[in-house]
Formats: structure tokens, C-alpha cells, sequence
């Protein structure tokens, strides 16, 4: 069995990076999750996939709330990445994504949980028909 982990290397912290993820803006929803990507050079020692996840602070004005909301969807990320990375195997190009949270009320996990693996299979499905886009 795989180990179930979410490394360093597999988080989104390059500000570029998030920037380009809204101007080109592809996407994927499930309700309350919505998942932004956009597709990369993969480094020599890179991951397939690097993810941030945000909550809305105009949704959640308390930072206890949204620290909880972004730690559960952590936790659904790094529970069913394997089936993401087993679909995306074999690609010469990594993807950048970013979760947002788009309820108004907090949900139990189990809907979260739900809803991240409906995301990641409708983002396998995307980005295997999705043509690659020109090199700049």
C-alpha cells in the first residue's frame, strides 16, 4: 500500500504560479469545492500534481473556521491523491491546482471528503481530453 502523505514538494507556494492558475482560469466543481489547474513543465524531481486550498475569508470570519475547513480538505487531498496520480501517470507535464471552498457554512467531512474525489476524477477526465497547450 502507498503511503498516504501530502510532502512539501506536493504544495502550491509559488506566487507566479497562483497567479497564472486565475488568469487562465480552467476549472472543475463539485459542490463546495472548486478546483482551478492549469498545466506545467515538470522538473527533473517534481511531483505530478502541487495543491494550495483556500477559504474564503469573506465566508468564514473567524480564522478557527476556515483553519478547520482548509485542514479538512488537507486531509481529503492526501487520503485520495493516489487515484489522481495513478490516472495522470505516464504525462510529461505536472499540474498546478487550487481548492477553493465556495460553501457559506461549514460541512461535515464526509461531504468534503465526497466532493475532493469527485474534483480530482473530473480533473483526470479534463486533463486527459484537454489538448496541451503551446509551449511559450
Amino acid at each position: 500500500m502507498e503511503r498516504q502523505t501530502f510532502r512539501k514538494v506536493e504544495r502550491l507556494r509559488s506566487r507566479k504560479v497562483i497567479g497564472r492558475l486565475f488568469r487562465e482560469n480552467q476549472g472543475v466543481f463539485a459542490y463546495p469545492l472548486r478546483l482551478v489547474w492549469v498545466e506545467l513543465d515538470l522538473p527533473p524531481d517534481g511531483v505530478p500534481v502541487q495543491a494550495a486550498f483556500s477559504v474564503p475569508r469573506r465566508s468564514f470570519r473567524k480564522a478557527v473556521e476556515r483553519n478547520r475547513i482548509r485542514r479538512q480538505m488537507r486531509e481529503a487531498w492526501r487520503r485520495h491523491k493516489g487515484g489522481l496520480y495513478r490516472r495522470l501517470s505516464g504525462r510529461e507535464r505536472r499540474l498546478a491546482c487550487m481548492v477553493i471552498y465556495v460553501a457559506k457554512e461549514p460541512l461535515p467531512f464526509r461531504r468534503i471528503e465526497g466532493a475532493m474525489q469527485a474534483v480530482q476524477r473530473k480533473l483526470a477526465k479534463s486533463c486527459r481530453t484537454a489538448a496541451p497547450p503551446p509551449n511559450p
